[in-house]
């Protein structure tokens, strides 16, 4: 009797019912969510309207930067999303070129706006009806992205903005959102936020940019206009 309850217990070890393997998909995973700030922009007279100017020279070669950082991460992106203004799209088409995965999906909740900050004048400037339509556009994001995974771990790359990036933060890190404008990332930085599978949230890393030159940074750091003005070659001495 032994040997045959052995024998079962065995056999049935390797099997895997239907009942658990849904149990095994709709479990809770971490989720990993790296936000990309866009490139530097040039406002043009002639930029769409609804889209908003593209990116610089400059803010190409950001992403560009960015999207040679992404490749090298040592994971592949599950989903791809991306805000609809023009600036965004031009750098996630640099970084979806050096990833090898141009498939975004476009989010208008992604889009640039302006939350409620403690800064006066921004406020006095802004509409109550624009303040409280972004928070709760930017509330809808969090809520839709900012939770744990099922059916395993998975890694989302958001291409979007500054505003939008630094809320998201506040909210991550569970503080006074209108706090805000008290942080800055620069063009083309990397914000890395992990869910984890039991709902807790860790920053794990805000603005950064230490793939792109100091020389080269803009909006946080290095030259606020971008100029790559090269310094005068000295006069040589010819012999």
């Amino acid at each position: 009797m032994k040997t045959m309850l052995f024998g079962l217990a065995v056999l049935f070890s390797g099997v895997c019912f239907p009942g658990m393997a849904a149990a095994d998909e709709a479990a809770p995973a971490a989720r990993t969510l790296v936000l990309v700030r866009h490139g530097q922009y040039l406002e043009t007279p002639d930029a769409d309207e609804n889209l908003g100017p593209g990116l610089s020279a400059l803010g190409v070669a950001q992403a560009r930067m960015t999207g040679a950082r992404l490749a090298a991460m040592p994971y592949h992106f599950d989903a791809l999303y991306v805000s609809p203004l023009q600036r965004a799209r031009d750098t996630a088409a640099s970084i979806g070129e050096a990833i090898g995965n141009d498939r975004f999906t476009v989010l208008p909740d992604l889009s640039e706006c302006t939350p409620p900050t403690r800064r006066k004048d921004i406020m006095d400037r802004t509409t109550p009806e624009e303040l409280a339509a972004c928070k709760g556009q930017l509330e809808r994001l969090f809520a839709a992205h900012f939770r744990p995974a099922e059916g395993g771990e998975k890694h989302e790359l958001l291409v979007c903005h500054g505003n939008v990036i630094r809320y998201l933060v506040t909210r991550a890190l569970d503080v006074d959102t209108t706090a805000w404008l008290g942080m800055s990332v620069g063009h083309a930085s990397l914000t890395t936020i992990r869910v984890e599978a039991d709902g807790r949230i860790k920053l794990l890393g805000i603005g950064d940019t230490g793939h792109i030159p100091a020389n080269l940074t803009t909006a946080a750091s290095g030259d606020p206009a971008g100029r790559l003005v090269p310094a005068a070659l000295k006069e040589a001495v010819t012999e």
